[in-house]
């Protein structure tokens, strides 16, 4: 059953980025991001209730840890995750934001003195290569000469927030469980969202919003954030993060099969051969990662 929980926060990861596509051809990317983090905290509340009793008290040195992961991971990623998949398609985001993982990877050697190992450097260079693949439609040679769209620059942007986010959960947090976290984190995104999102009329447009819009807001909040997080740190504390991990190269595939039976969004040679090398070259970097733990652990 395990598994098939990982398996299914895979499909709901990659189903997100088919989701902001819905909300984001009428919402504006404040009120879009500002919804979906208060149905996720909502349900995130409950569910610490649940398993931890109570939501625990921040200690002092805890407070701006997590105001910046609420404001790196929550509030500036989804502005920009919703204002790029206005413009840009869902399955060429995945595969953007699925380089995530090879960024964090490169900034550790940096930050936390983590030595790169041949493969982990190779598992980089492929995914890097399929995601040029992508941006450049196929053709590497319009590299310099086209520049990227302004869809492409946020979604790029997405990435910088979500790896910013992760490097402070990693290096300050520390006693506070992931559950926790993330539902701290929630929270001070949706506090901060709720303001430009009131400026931009999100009370008033309510009543106006779609069926098709609320269901994806809702899977956004729910089965996106909630559940799927919940799902994979269950995954994390059973089956380990080596196993877990792996099926976070599913995302970016199950984007493009989704894009492509949802919103006919064609699947391209140049898309399919980028998923392709991005998704070996992050499952490269993690397996490298994690291999290199297990050895150290066992001497």
């Amino acid at each position: 059953m395990i598994y098939i929980k990982q398996l299914l926060t895979a499909f709901f990861w990659g189903g997100t980025f088919i989701a902001g596509r819905i909300v984001s051809r009428n919402l504006d990317p404040y009120s879009a991001a500002f919804l979906r983090f208060a149905i996720a905290s909502v349900f995130l509340l409950f569910l610490i209730k649940v398993t931890e009793g109570k939501l625990p008290v921040l200690r002092k040195n805890q407070i701006f840890p997590i105001i910046c992961l609420g404001m790196t991971g929550i509030f500036t990623y989804n502005i920009l995750f919703f204002k790029g998949l206005h413009t840009v398609s869902a399955g060429r985001a995945s595969l953007i934001i699925a380089l995530n993982p090879i960024i964090i990877s490169l900034l550790s050697t940096v930050f936390f003195k983590e030595k790169p190992t041949k493969v982990r450097l190779l598992g980089v260079l492929i995914s890097v290569t399929g995601a040029l693949i992508v941006i450049t439609h196929g053709d590497l040679s319009t590299i310099f000469t086209n520049p990227l769209s302004q869809g492409d620059v946020f979604i790029f942007g997405c990435v910088a927030s979500w790896v910013a986010y992760t490097l402070i959960g990693n290096k300050v947090i520390g006693k506070l469980s992931p559950l926790v976290s993330v539902g701290y984190s929630c929270l001070v995104g949706a506090i901060a969202l709720f303001f430009p999102a009131m400026a931009h009329g999100v009370y008033g447009n309510i009543v106006v919003y779609t069926l098709e819009e609320w269901a994806a807001l809702f899977f956004l909040g729910f089965f996106g954030t909630v559940l799927g997080f919940f799902w994979y740190y269950e995954g994390l504390k059973k089956i380990g993060p080596m196993k877990a991990s792996v099926f976070i190269n599913f995302v970016p595939i199950s984007a493009i099969v989704l894009a492509y039976l949802i919103l006919d969004e064609p699947v391209t040679l140049s898309l399919a051969t980028g998923a392709i090398f991005v998704t070996c070259g992050v499952f490269l970097t993690n397996a490298s990662g994690l291999l290199k733990k297990k050895r150290t652990k066992d001497r």
